[in-house]
């Protein structure tokens, strides 16, 4: 079980709070997303990847964001101060290639699970950043960072674009929206868990909804075109020289 004590002086409230993860709730957070990023990685058969290649794409993808949040953090990540980390990513990154067609049957209920991951982590990150005095705008940040690491660690290991930079279901902006609802929330006065709750509950709403209606930010290569496409009416609607 992994406490974050977040000091209320730096977020507004007067007495200080707890924010209490219970074990089976941070390995299960990890496990999917080691086994989220085994299954990315068997769909590249390319890349004829052995048990330890999935293994370390498992474990960059499970663990990942909480490592460069610590890092950056200055500590010793999280997810080595315990046996059971190391061996839950190991071992669900091995599952999930072994019973890869399964897994992709229950592909929806995987990507509620990966939502479900994705504001628990947020959670996390940005409660230890609130409990190291950040303030709310690197708290919001590492608690992304915290998010959707793992997925920029997986893809740099693969060798691809990362796809947090490409159009997707707003995977990054899901995870931006629940860590700054946990900072507004706590500045408020709302109780850290309950914040931390709410931070979850919105973040897994919108990334399932993003899915399941395929709802992504503009293209850059779309907005470009709009704004030529404008420039050009109003360039044609300019009177000509007399």
């Amino acid at each position: 079980m992994r406490t974050v004590r977040v000091d209320e002086r730096h977020t507004g409230q007067v007495s200080s709070a707890a924010f209490t993860i219970p074990l089976w709730a941070d390995l299960l957070s990890i496990g999917i997303g080691s086994l989220q990023g085994a299954l990315f990685a068997a769909g590249f058969r390319d890349r004829r990847l052995d048990l330890l290649g999935v293994a370390i794409i498992g474990i960059a993808t499970g663990f990942g964001g909480g490592i460069l949040r610590d890092v950056l953090l200055s500590q010793v990540p999280a997810a080595l101060q315990t046996n059971w980390h190391l061996l839950v990513a190991t071992g669900a990154a091995l599952l999930g290639m072994a019973l890869e067609r399964i897994f992709h049957r229950l592909r929806h209920l995987i990507t509620v699970l990966d939502a479900l991951t994705l504001g628990l982590f947020g959670a996390i990150g940005t409660t230890k950043a609130l409990a190291l005095g950040l303030p709310v705008v690197p708290s919001i940040f590492l608690g992304a960072l915290t998010a959707v690491g793992g997925s920029i660690l997986r893809d740099l290991l693969l060798n691809l674009p990362i796809a947090l930079m490409h159009v997707s279901s707003l995977y990054a902006v899901a995870a931006i929206a629940g860590t700054t609802s946990l900072v507004g929330l706590v500045a408020l006065g709302v109780p850290i868990a309950t914040a931390a709750t709410v931070c979850v509950a919105i973040t897994v709403v919108i990334r399932v909804l993003a899915v399941l209606f395929s709802w992504t930010l503009p293209e850059q290569r779309a907005l470009a075109w709009r704004f030529a496409w404008r420039r050009s009416v109003r360039e044609a609607e300019q009177p000509g020289p007399d």
